[in-house]
Protein backbone atom coordinates (compact mmCIF):
# COMPACT_ATOMS: atom_id res chain seq x y z
CA UNK A 1 0.00 0.00 0.00
CA UNK A 2 1.41 3.34 -1.30
CA UNK A 3 -0.09 6.40 0.81
CA UNK A 4 1.21 9.41 -1.47
CA UNK A 5 1.96 12.59 0.50
CA UNK A 6 2.10 16.59 -0.08
CA UNK A 7 2.78 19.72 1.69
CA UNK A 8 2.16 23.67 1.80
CA UNK A 9 4.29 25.73 3.26
CA UNK A 10 4.04 29.12 4.47
CA UNK A 11 6.44 32.07 3.67
CA UNK A 12 6.82 35.17 5.57
CA UNK A 13 7.58 38.17 3.00
CA UNK A 14 10.59 40.62 4.72
CA UNK A 15 12.90 43.54 3.53
CA UNK A 16 15.87 42.80 3.06
CA UNK A 17 17.70 45.74 5.04
CA UNK A 18 15.57 45.76 8.18
CA UNK A 19 14.48 42.08 8.56
CA UNK A 20 10.77 43.92 9.08
CA UNK A 21 7.79 41.80 7.38
CA UNK A 22 5.96 43.58 4.52
CA UNK A 23 3.17 43.43 2.67
CA UNK A 24 4.70 42.93 -0.26
CA UNK A 25 3.47 38.90 -1.59
CA UNK A 26 1.35 40.27 -4.50
CA UNK A 27 4.60 41.63 -6.17
CA UNK A 28 6.13 38.24 -5.47
CA UNK A 29 3.45 36.52 -6.91
CA UNK A 30 3.30 38.66 -9.43
CA UNK A 31 7.26 37.49 -10.44
CA UNK A 32 6.08 33.99 -9.85
CA UNK A 33 3.20 33.54 -11.87
CA UNK A 34 2.85 30.18 -11.28
CA UNK A 35 -0.33 28.24 -9.48
CA UNK A 36 2.19 26.60 -7.08
CA UNK A 37 2.20 29.66 -5.10
CA UNK A 38 -0.56 31.41 -3.74
CA UNK A 39 -1.71 34.02 -1.24
CA UNK A 40 -3.28 33.55 2.33
CA UNK A 41 -5.01 35.95 4.53
CA UNK A 42 -2.14 38.40 5.62
CA UNK A 43 -0.39 40.08 2.07
CA UNK A 44 2.90 39.70 3.80
CA UNK A 45 2.94 35.62 3.46
CA UNK A 46 3.44 33.64 0.77
CA UNK A 47 1.85 29.81 0.23
CA UNK A 48 3.28 27.37 -1.62
CA UNK A 49 1.46 23.84 -2.33
CA UNK A 50 3.82 20.83 -3.52
CA UNK A 51 3.00 17.74 -5.96
CA UNK A 52 1.79 14.61 -4.86
CA UNK A 53 4.61 12.43 -4.13
CA UNK A 54 5.31 8.54 -2.89
CA UNK A 55 8.68 9.31 -1.47
CA UNK A 56 10.22 11.62 1.06
CA UNK A 57 13.47 12.46 -1.83
CA UNK A 58 10.85 13.27 -4.46
CA UNK A 59 8.76 15.37 -1.75
CA UNK A 60 12.50 16.95 -0.35
CA UNK A 61 13.03 17.78 -4.20
CA UNK A 62 9.98 19.27 -4.87
CA UNK A 63 9.87 21.80 -1.68
CA UNK A 64 13.26 22.69 -2.07
CA UNK A 65 12.88 23.94 -5.87
CA UNK A 66 9.57 25.42 -4.89
CA UNK A 67 11.81 27.31 -1.54
CA UNK A 68 14.52 28.31 -4.57
CA UNK A 69 12.27 29.79 -7.58
CA UNK A 70 9.99 31.63 -4.39
CA UNK A 71 13.94 33.21 -3.14
CA UNK A 72 14.73 33.89 -6.49
CA UNK A 73 11.49 36.02 -6.96
CA UNK A 74 11.42 38.15 -3.42
CA UNK A 75 15.37 38.61 -4.22
CA UNK A 76 14.77 40.46 -7.15
CA UNK A 77 12.59 43.04 -5.31
CA UNK A 78 14.83 43.58 -2.75
CA UNK A 79 12.96 41.19 -0.30
CA UNK A 80 13.75 37.54 1.46
CA UNK A 81 11.24 34.73 2.42
CA UNK A 82 11.18 32.86 5.71
CA UNK A 83 9.87 29.80 6.78
CA UNK A 84 9.04 30.12 10.34
CA UNK A 85 5.91 29.71 12.76
CA UNK A 86 6.47 34.38 13.55
CA UNK A 87 9.47 36.49 12.65
CA UNK A 88 10.65 39.01 15.36
CA UNK A 89 10.02 42.47 13.66
CA UNK A 90 6.22 42.49 12.31
CA UNK A 91 3.78 45.23 13.28
CA UNK A 92 -0.10 44.84 13.59
CA UNK A 93 -2.59 45.93 11.58
CA UNK A 94 -5.92 45.71 9.92
CA UNK A 95 -5.08 47.10 6.65
CA UNK A 96 -2.69 44.19 4.97
CA UNK A 97 -5.62 42.21 3.94
CA UNK A 98 -5.17 40.11 0.68
CA UNK A 99 -8.48 41.93 -1.21
CA UNK A 100 -10.65 38.83 -1.21
CA UNK A 101 -14.08 38.85 0.12
CA UNK A 102 -13.67 35.63 2.14
CA UNK A 103 -10.93 37.70 4.20
CA UNK A 104 -12.56 40.60 4.39
CA UNK A 105 -15.34 38.83 5.98
CA UNK A 106 -12.60 36.71 8.41
CA UNK A 107 -11.54 40.11 9.54
CA UNK A 108 -14.51 42.06 10.37
CA UNK A 109 -15.86 38.79 12.22
CA UNK A 110 -13.01 37.93 14.42
CA UNK A 111 -10.95 41.52 14.44
CA UNK A 112 -7.43 41.02 16.77
CA UNK A 113 -7.64 37.63 16.45
CA UNK A 114 -7.29 37.76 12.30
CA UNK A 115 -5.11 40.99 12.70
CA UNK A 116 -2.32 38.96 14.52
CA UNK A 117 -2.73 36.03 12.07
CA UNK A 118 1.23 37.17 11.33
CA UNK A 119 2.05 33.42 11.66
CA UNK A 120 3.65 31.05 9.28
CA UNK A 121 2.57 27.21 9.58
CA UNK A 122 3.58 23.62 7.43
CA UNK A 123 0.67 21.18 6.44
CA UNK A 124 0.96 17.56 5.27
CA UNK A 125 -1.78 15.42 3.19
CA UNK A 126 -1.14 11.71 3.64
CA UNK A 127 -3.16 9.77 1.11
CA UNK A 128 -6.57 7.31 3.01
CA UNK A 129 -8.86 5.02 1.42
CA UNK A 130 -11.30 7.03 2.12
CA UNK A 131 -13.56 9.81 4.52
CA UNK A 132 -14.23 7.08 6.71
CA UNK A 133 -11.39 5.84 7.14
CA UNK A 134 -9.96 9.66 7.71
CA UNK A 135 -12.03 10.22 10.51
CA UNK A 136 -11.58 7.31 12.17
CA UNK A 137 -7.60 7.28 12.39
CA UNK A 138 -7.81 11.22 13.31
CA UNK A 139 -8.80 9.81 16.53
CA UNK A 140 -5.48 7.15 16.55
CA UNK A 141 -3.12 9.42 15.22
CA UNK A 142 -4.03 12.67 17.58
CA UNK A 143 -2.04 11.75 20.53
CA UNK A 144 1.10 11.44 18.40
CA UNK A 145 0.98 15.25 16.98
CA UNK A 146 2.15 17.13 20.12
CA UNK A 147 5.78 15.62 19.34
CA UNK A 148 5.37 16.47 16.24
CA UNK A 149 4.82 20.40 16.94
CA UNK A 150 7.93 20.28 19.08
CA UNK A 151 10.00 19.03 16.13
CA UNK A 152 8.89 21.77 13.88
CA UNK A 153 9.05 25.23 17.04
CA UNK A 154 10.24 27.68 15.28
CA UNK A 155 8.56 31.33 16.65
CA UNK A 156 10.28 32.32 19.66
CA UNK A 157 9.68 35.56 18.94
CA UNK A 158 6.82 38.13 18.52
CA UNK A 159 6.53 41.57 17.82
CA UNK A 160 10.39 42.50 18.79
CA UNK A 161 10.74 40.44 22.29
CA UNK A 162 11.05 37.00 23.27
CA UNK A 163 8.19 35.14 23.99
CA UNK A 164 9.45 32.04 25.88
CA UNK A 165 8.09 29.63 24.03
CA UNK A 166 9.69 27.25 21.11
CA UNK A 167 5.97 27.58 19.02
CA UNK A 168 4.47 31.34 20.18
CA UNK A 169 2.45 30.71 17.00
CA UNK A 170 0.61 27.53 18.63
CA UNK A 171 -0.59 30.28 21.01
CA UNK A 172 -1.79 32.43 18.83
CA UNK A 173 -3.36 30.09 16.63
CA UNK A 174 -5.34 28.40 19.47
CA UNK A 175 -7.55 31.64 19.46
CA UNK A 176 -9.37 30.61 16.73
CA UNK A 177 -12.65 28.98 17.66
CA UNK A 178 -11.93 25.69 15.62
CA UNK A 179 -8.08 25.01 16.33
CA UNK A 180 -7.14 22.86 18.92
CA UNK A 181 -7.74 18.89 19.06
CA UNK A 182 -9.77 17.18 16.59
CA UNK A 183 -11.72 14.95 19.00
CA UNK A 184 -13.22 11.44 18.49
CA UNK A 185 -15.89 10.70 15.87
CA UNK A 186 -17.15 7.19 14.70
CA UNK A 187 -17.45 7.83 11.10
CA UNK A 188 -17.45 10.54 8.33
CA UNK A 189 -21.58 10.72 8.84
CA UNK A 190 -20.75 11.98 12.59
CA UNK A 191 -18.05 14.46 11.41
CA UNK A 192 -19.66 15.95 9.30
CA UNK A 193 -22.53 16.83 11.18
CA UNK A 194 -20.37 18.17 13.79
CA UNK A 195 -19.03 20.60 11.09
CA UNK A 196 -22.74 21.41 10.26
CA UNK A 197 -23.08 22.26 13.17
CA UNK A 198 -20.77 24.29 13.98
CA UNK A 199 -21.53 26.32 10.40
CA UNK A 200 -25.41 26.58 11.73
CA UNK A 201 -23.98 28.30 14.75
CA UNK A 202 -22.98 30.94 12.92
CA UNK A 203 -18.99 30.75 14.89
CA UNK A 204 -17.71 29.89 11.41
CA UNK A 205 -18.65 30.59 7.69
CA UNK A 206 -18.03 27.34 5.89
CA UNK A 207 -15.55 23.92 6.51
CA UNK A 208 -12.63 25.53 5.36
CA UNK A 209 -12.71 27.25 9.20
CA UNK A 210 -12.45 24.09 10.92
CA UNK A 211 -8.60 24.53 12.08
CA UNK A 212 -8.25 21.44 13.63
CA UNK A 213 -4.54 19.72 14.18
CA UNK A 214 -5.83 17.50 11.90
CA UNK A 215 -8.52 16.66 9.79
CA UNK A 216 -10.02 15.19 6.70
CA UNK A 217 -10.20 17.04 3.52
CA UNK A 218 -13.40 18.24 2.04
CA UNK A 219 -12.37 17.35 -1.49
CA UNK A 220 -9.80 14.53 -1.41
CA UNK A 221 -9.05 11.41 0.23
CA UNK A 222 -6.28 12.47 2.47
CA UNK A 223 -5.77 13.17 6.39
CA UNK A 224 -4.40 16.74 6.75
CA UNK A 225 -1.72 17.59 9.24
CA UNK A 226 -1.86 21.24 10.57
CA UNK A 227 -0.08 21.85 14.03
CA UNK A 228 2.98 22.60 13.09
CA UNK A 229 5.03 25.50 12.74
CA UNK A 230 6.57 26.38 9.05
CA UNK A 231 9.96 25.18 9.13
CA UNK A 232 13.26 27.27 8.40
CA UNK A 233 14.97 23.61 7.31
CA UNK A 234 13.66 21.85 4.62
CA UNK A 235 14.67 18.73 5.89
CA UNK A 236 12.21 19.20 8.98
CA UNK A 237 9.35 19.50 6.76
CA UNK A 238 10.11 16.17 5.44
CA UNK A 239 10.82 14.52 9.05
CA UNK A 240 7.80 15.62 9.79
CA UNK A 241 5.94 14.39 7.15
CA UNK A 242 7.48 11.11 7.08
CA UNK A 243 6.63 10.29 10.85
CA UNK A 244 3.26 11.48 9.88
CA UNK A 245 3.04 9.23 6.92
CA UNK A 246 3.57 6.39 9.00
CA UNK A 247 1.56 7.61 11.99
CA UNK A 248 -1.45 7.36 8.96
CA UNK A 249 0.23 4.11 7.93
CA UNK A 250 0.15 2.67 11.51
CA UNK A 251 -3.44 4.16 12.12
CA UNK A 252 -5.14 2.64 8.96
CA UNK A 253 -3.58 -1.13 9.47
CA UNK A 254 -4.64 -1.01 12.93
CA UNK A 255 -8.38 -0.31 11.80
CA UNK A 256 -8.24 -2.32 9.59
CA UNK A 257 -7.69 -5.36 11.52
CA UNK A 258 -10.15 -4.47 14.12
CA UNK A 259 -13.61 -3.62 14.72
CA UNK A 260 -14.79 0.22 15.65
CA UNK A 261 -12.90 3.00 15.84
CA UNK A 262 -10.26 1.68 18.17
CA UNK A 263 -9.47 5.54 20.49
CA UNK A 264 -10.45 5.23 23.98
CA UNK A 265 -11.86 8.88 23.59
CA UNK A 266 -9.78 10.57 25.87
CA UNK A 267 -8.71 13.20 24.01
CA UNK A 268 -8.80 16.28 26.99
CA UNK A 269 -5.45 15.64 27.67
CA UNK A 270 -4.02 16.85 24.13
CA UNK A 271 -4.67 20.63 24.54
CA UNK A 272 -2.04 20.43 27.57
CA UNK A 273 0.19 18.22 25.56
CA UNK A 274 0.28 20.57 22.79
CA UNK A 275 0.86 23.55 25.15
CA UNK A 276 3.77 21.51 26.59
CA UNK A 277 5.29 20.95 22.93
CA UNK A 278 4.67 24.83 22.64
CA UNK A 279 6.37 25.92 25.36
CA UNK A 280 9.37 23.53 25.75
CA UNK A 281 10.24 22.76 21.70
CA UNK A 282 12.84 20.17 22.03
CA UNK A 283 14.74 21.71 25.01
CA UNK A 284 12.31 20.23 27.98
CA UNK A 285 9.73 18.00 28.42
CA UNK A 286 7.53 16.30 26.99
CA UNK A 287 3.49 14.36 27.66
CA UNK A 288 4.52 10.76 26.43
CA UNK A 289 1.72 9.99 24.24
CA UNK A 290 1.51 6.35 25.47
CA UNK A 291 2.42 7.38 29.23
CA UNK A 292 0.54 10.30 29.11
CA UNK A 293 3.84 11.33 31.58
CA UNK A 294 6.28 14.34 31.47
CA UNK A 295 9.52 12.90 30.03
CA UNK A 296 12.57 14.66 28.09
CA UNK A 297 11.06 15.21 24.57
CA UNK A 298 14.23 13.11 23.05
CA UNK A 299 12.50 9.63 25.05
CA UNK A 300 9.41 10.83 23.89
CA UNK A 301 10.05 11.30 19.98
CA UNK A 302 12.38 7.80 19.82
CA UNK A 303 9.50 5.81 21.50
CA UNK A 304 7.69 7.12 18.74
CA UNK A 305 10.20 6.30 15.97
CA UNK A 306 10.76 2.74 17.70
CA UNK A 307 6.74 2.14 17.44
CA UNK A 308 7.02 3.47 13.91
CA UNK A 309 9.45 1.71 12.73
CA UNK A 310 7.16 -1.29 10.72
CA UNK A 311 4.98 1.73 9.12
CA UNK A 312 8.36 3.47 8.21
CA UNK A 313 10.10 0.45 6.78
CA UNK A 314 6.77 -0.44 5.24
CA UNK A 315 6.81 2.94 3.39
CA UNK A 316 10.59 3.40 2.25
CA UNK A 317 11.23 6.05 4.95
CA UNK A 318 12.89 4.14 7.91
CA UNK A 319 16.64 5.25 7.07
CA UNK A 320 15.83 8.68 5.87
CA UNK A 321 13.37 9.23 8.84
CA UNK A 322 15.54 8.09 11.56
CA UNK A 323 18.94 9.92 9.80
CA UNK A 324 16.97 13.11 10.22
CA UNK A 325 15.88 12.55 13.62
CA UNK A 326 18.80 11.59 14.95
CA UNK A 327 20.21 15.28 13.31
CA UNK A 328 17.05 17.35 14.89
CA UNK A 329 17.31 16.15 18.47
CA UNK A 330 21.65 16.79 18.54
CA UNK A 331 20.78 20.26 16.90
CA UNK A 332 17.91 21.21 18.67
CA UNK A 333 14.82 22.79 17.80
CA UNK A 334 14.85 26.05 15.24
CA UNK A 335 13.62 27.99 18.16
CA UNK A 336 16.76 26.92 19.74
CA UNK A 337 18.74 27.67 16.98
CA UNK A 338 17.28 31.14 16.66
CA UNK A 339 17.53 32.56 20.75
CA UNK A 340 20.61 31.87 20.58
CA UNK A 341 21.79 33.81 17.34
CA UNK A 342 19.90 36.43 19.24
CA UNK A 343 21.32 36.37 22.61
CA UNK A 344 24.68 36.75 20.59
CA UNK A 345 24.24 39.14 18.49
CA UNK A 346 20.68 40.56 17.81
CA UNK A 347 16.85 39.75 16.86
CA UNK A 348 18.49 41.09 13.17
CA UNK A 349 21.39 38.12 13.52
CA UNK A 350 17.79 35.79 14.01
CA UNK A 351 16.36 36.81 11.08
CA UNK A 352 19.46 36.18 8.96
CA UNK A 353 19.13 32.84 10.35
CA UNK A 354 15.86 32.28 9.57
CA UNK A 355 16.93 33.41 5.48
CA UNK A 356 19.28 31.57 5.44
CA UNK A 357 18.20 28.12 6.55
CA UNK A 358 15.25 28.80 4.48
CA UNK A 359 17.52 29.32 1.29
CA UNK A 360 19.36 25.90 2.64
CA UNK A 361 22.31 28.35 2.92
CA UNK A 362 24.84 28.65 5.90
CA UNK A 363 24.03 31.83 7.97
CA UNK A 364 25.67 35.04 6.22
CA UNK A 365 26.76 37.21 9.39
CA UNK A 366 30.03 36.31 10.53
CA UNK A 367 29.27 37.69 14.06
CA UNK A 368 26.71 35.14 14.31
CA UNK A 369 28.65 31.81 16.31
CA UNK A 370 25.40 29.21 14.33
CA UNK A 371 26.44 26.34 13.90
CA UNK A 372 25.68 25.39 10.11
CA UNK A 373 23.03 22.84 8.96
CA UNK A 374 24.72 19.32 8.87
CA UNK A 375 24.78 17.84 5.29
CA UNK A 376 21.38 16.80 4.30
CA UNK A 377 21.08 13.04 3.99
CA UNK A 378 22.63 11.30 0.28
CA UNK A 379 19.35 9.87 -0.81
CA UNK A 380 17.04 12.83 -0.50
CA UNK A 381 20.08 14.97 -1.55
CA UNK A 382 21.37 12.83 -4.55
CA UNK A 383 17.57 13.51 -5.78
CA UNK A 384 17.00 16.45 -5.21
CA UNK A 385 20.06 17.34 -7.36
CA UNK A 386 19.18 15.12 -10.06
CA UNK A 387 15.12 16.63 -10.12
CA UNK A 388 14.61 18.77 -13.11
CA UNK A 389 12.79 22.32 -12.42
CA UNK A 390 10.51 21.76 -15.06
CA UNK A 391 8.66 18.36 -13.87
CA UNK A 392 4.83 18.07 -14.54
CA UNK A 393 3.44 18.45 -11.42
CA UNK A 394 0.49 15.68 -10.57
CA UNK A 395 -1.05 17.59 -7.30
CA UNK A 396 -5.28 16.82 -7.27
CA UNK A 397 -7.66 19.59 -7.15
CA UNK A 398 -7.80 20.20 -3.12
CA UNK A 399 -4.53 19.20 -1.66
CA UNK A 400 -3.72 22.95 -1.92
CA UNK A 401 -6.11 24.14 -0.44
CA UNK A 402 -5.92 26.67 2.66
CA UNK A 403 -7.54 27.65 5.64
Amino acid sequence: MTLRIGAEEEFHVLDVESGRLVPRAPAVLDRLNSPEFTTELQQSVVESNSGVHGTLDDLYADLAGARRRLDAAASSLGLAVVAAGTVPLARVTSREITADPRYRHMVDEYRRVADEQLICSAQVHVDVPDRDTAVRAMCLVSPWLPPLLALSASSPFWLGSDTGYASWRTMLWQRWPTAGPAGCHADAGSYDAALEELIRSGVISDAGMVYHDVRPSAHQHTLELRICDACPRVETVVLVAGLFRALVRDACERLARTDGPGCDGRHDWLRAASWRAARSGLEGPLVDPATRRAVPARVALLGMLARLRPALEASGDWETVHELLDRALAEGSAAHRLRRAAEADDLLASVDLMVAETRGAPAPRAGAPVRRPGPVPARIRAQAQAKPQGQARTRPVGWGTGA
